[in-house]
């Protein structure tokens, strides 16, 4: 066998990403949006067990949560694959974020304009992991209340994290979300210059 062939048995090498946020923003949609086989969902339906607990402001008419997380997938080609994993957004189970961000080479942050301090959480969680991310402004229904800049403002975001408004809902808009993350990595793992005294 030639050295420059692939060898067929060998496994394709695998790259998890994280996709986090708070309660109700979108994400078990945006891996279904995305992923080529049908996600692994751990939604069940909302109790009177949650009133008090999980805060329905601004998502009213949502009636499941997922209680553990969201898997899906994206094949590349043969030598690559995308595992994404979607984690649940109360805080009550934000435990299995520790766990569940083990060997994640990035994540993406969904956040509402109508509820932005959801949010706050997730960038924490991934600014004090030094796990690099992208903003998803998820536009329900094509709304926005802000400004690009005011959302960055009220986030707090350095400059140089990605922000992308849009509809989770939409496969395209997931497919940007993930090459923006692509991009960020890379521009990352670029030597910057140094200057010389």
């Amino acid at each position: 066998m030639s050295t420059t062939q692939a060898d067929p048995a060998a496994a394709p090498a695998a790259v998890k990403i994280l996709i986090a946020g708070g309660f109700g923003v979108g994400k078990t949609t945006l891996v279904g949006s995305v992923s080529e086989v049908a996600p692994l969902r751990t939604e069940e339906y909302l109790t009177r067990a949650s009133v008090g607990v999980d805060d329905l402001d601004g998502v009213d008419e949502k009636d499941t949560t997922t209680v553990a997380l969201d898997f899906g997938r994206i094949t590349i080609g043969t030598e690559l694959v995308v595992y994404l994993f979607g984690t649940p957004g109360q805080e009550r189970f934000w435990f299995m974020w520790n766990d569940l961000v083990n060997g994640a080479l990035g994540g993406i942050v969904i956040a509402d304009t109508r509820r932005l301090d959801s949010s706050f959480a997730s960038i924490d969680f991934f600014e004090s992991r030094g796990i690099p991310f992208v903003v998803a402004i998820n536009c329900f229904h094509g709304r926005n209340t802000r400004s690009p800049q005011e959302i960055r403002a009220a986030l707090d975001l350095d400059p140089q994290v990605p922000m992308l408004l849009g509809d989770v809902r939409e496969r395209a808009f997931g497919r940007d979300l993930l090459l923006a993350l692509v991009d960020h990595l890379m521009n990352l793992s670029v030597p910057q210059p140094v200057a010389l005294c």
